[in-house]
């Protein structure tokens, strides 16, 4: 009898080519029906509107997971009566009421976070730590907004047009009903993440979530009305998107969209038919810029967790590395060891390094963008390789060199574990190549001189950069605003904008002791005469 192999010792090829390790198999193992039990599906599902039934599956085997209630658009006009009736009430409660219920509802979150964490894996496909991240960041805008959002709300006094005579107060009420469309692959931090600013500002929500990742989305809601928030408040909505989408957008009085940039094109069509606000976060092909005085061993691994967590299935992980001609050997050299050595898993735990990408259409991007990279001249230096021993879509973290212009890899977002290497002379050149996409979005620069660093990352063109990190840094970082330049966006989540977009601003003026316009008999020259006198003497006084 001969020994069964090991499944966490790298493979090799009969080419002599070693993948990717195994990540060891967790003591207990869990699977999809341990956790999508039936009685938990009806508890999610509790008053979500759908005629239909829908399906969703899991990445990691392929099975299904759950059927749900599948929407119509006359299941969402019903889905908005039911928001616009709840908003009133909600709305009427003070900012600091609505804060305790985000700061409940991040005490639930941390409580019982192997739940969730247990539906991103299933849904998404991706490691455990890497679901994890949704878990931080949520739990980060949770504080903030419920600890912040009074003093963002609060009624401002402003300097009127005439000094002690003008008084000027800024309002900001909510919009309404908010139309979220989130995308499936960060389906907790997309969906709730971006709910609860808006619902700190006193607004419902109708949300599309993606329907193979819904229950996470359902899941972060329950949390949500347990904590406090009336349940018509927040509704949920399944189904397909060039049927759902629309009616989302039909009816909100103002539009959240993450996703791809073709549809967010579509989206902003139709909020700007109807004159209504939107907010848009789009694709991305990031760049991360090695300098030729980087710690490469710290720039080296940033690199592996800027690449290939949540198996680059991230709208701000990068696609691109550029190089200091003079450190790339040995740059390279330590980010292969350490790409080759990810263990890649798809159990319910700990450990794997990378997970599975989250179907059959992202598999086939990812295929058809290094195949033709490959056939074009392109070098793989390390994985390239559909890995069906571990799961049906689990695809080597995968690092090509020569990549060119007329390659797809090159200019399309692949939204994979897959990053081309490139070479460059000095900082003027970086930035150029950096700045070469239509795409905005995070960037990435890595170099023992922090000034150096700030001065090249104020030259990309990229609505968040940060320095000697992937991309948390920036993103984590929940007071500073986090969006999108050029084709990878409109707006900003986070900070002060993600939740004032979510608030229409009302400026009420209230004119003492005598009007704008001639008074006390003055002829309309003297008048004249005596607001020029008065807005020299404000300029010579620099009243603002």
């Amino acid at each position: 009898m001969t020994d069964s192999p090991d499944r966490t010792a790298p493979r090799t090829d009969a080419d002599g080519a070693v993948g990717n390790p195994v990540a060891p198999a967790p003591a207990v193992a869990r699977g999809p029906r341990d956790v999508v039990t039936p009685e938990l599906v009806a508890h999610l599902t509790r008053g979500v509107l759908g005629s239909g039934r829908t399906a969703n599956h899991t990445p990691l085997t392929g099975e299904l997971l759950a059927e749900l209630p599948e929407a119509g658009p006359e299941d969402v006009a019903e889905a908005y009566r039911r928001a616009r009736a709840a908003q009133a009430g909600w709305a009427a409660a003070s900012p600091r009421e609505r804060g305790r219920v985000l700061l409940r509802f991040h005490d639930l979150l941390m409580r019982r976070q192997d739940e969730v964490l247990d539906l991103i894996q299933l849904e998404t496909g991706k490691a455990r730590l890497h679901a994890h991240e949704e878990v931080e960041i949520v739990a980060i805008a949770a504080r903030h907004y419920g600890l912040k959002a009074p003093a963002y709300l609060r009624a401002r006094r402003h300097a009127g047009a005439l000094p002690a005579l003008t008084k000027v107060v800024e309002l900001h009420h909510p919009r309404g009903v908010v139309g979220q469309i989130a995308p499936w692959n960060y389906p907790l931090e997309l969906s709730v993440g971006d709910a609860l600013p808006a619902l700190a500002a006193g607004n419902a929500l109708v949300t599309k979530p993606d329907t193979e990742t819904a229950l996470t989305a359902l899941w972060a809601r329950r949390q949500l009305i347990e904590a406090g928030l009336p349940e018509d408040v927040w509704q949920m909505v399944i189904g397909e998107g060039p049927v759902v989408g629309p009616a989302v957008v039909a009816h909100a009085d103002y539009v959240s969209f993450t996703g791809s940039t073709r549809t967010g094109r579509e989206v902003a069509l139709g909020a700007a038919a109807r004159l209504v606000g939107a907010s848009l976060e789009l694709g991305g092909k990031n760049a991360l810029l090695v300098l030729a005085d980087a710690d490469l061993d710290r720039a080296a691994e940033g690199a592996v967790r800027a690449c290939f967590s949540s198996a680059g299935q991230l709208c701000i992980s990068m696609e691109r590395l550029y190089v200091h001609e003079s450190v790339a050997g040995a740059f390279l050299d330590r980010f292969t060891a350490r790409t080759r050595a990810l263990p890649l898993g798809t159990a319910l735990a700990y450990g794997a390094g990378m997970g599975s990408l989250a179907g059959e259409r992202q598999l086939a991007t990812v295929t058809r963008h290094v195949e033709e990279a490959r056939e074009k001249g392109a070098t793989v230096v390390t994985g390239g390789r559909h890995r069906p021993d571990i799961g049906p879509y689990v695809y080597e973290p995968t690092i090509l060199e020569g990549v060119q212009p007329p390659m797809a890899v090159c200019a399309e977002e692949t939204f994979g574990p897959v990053v081309s290497v490139y070479r460059f002379r000095d900082e003027d050149e970086a930035v150029r190549l950096a700045n070469a996409t239509a795409f905005g979005l995070n960037s990435s620069v890595w170099s023992r001189d922090p000034r150096r660093a700030r001065r090249i990352a104020a030259r990309l063109q990229s609505g968040t950069v940060n320095i000697n990190e992937a991309y948390g840094a920036a993103y984590g970082s929940v007071r500073a605003p986090m969006g999108g330049m050029k084709d990878s966006g409109l707006g900003r989540r986070h900070g002060a904008e993600g939740i004032m977009k979510y608030t229409e601003a009302q400026t009420i003026a209230t004119q003492r002791i005598m009007p704008l316009g001639p008074a006390f008999g003055m002829s309309d020259e003297t008048y004249a005469n005596l607001v020029g006198r008065s807005l020299r003497l404000m300029k010579a006084l620099r009243l603002r």
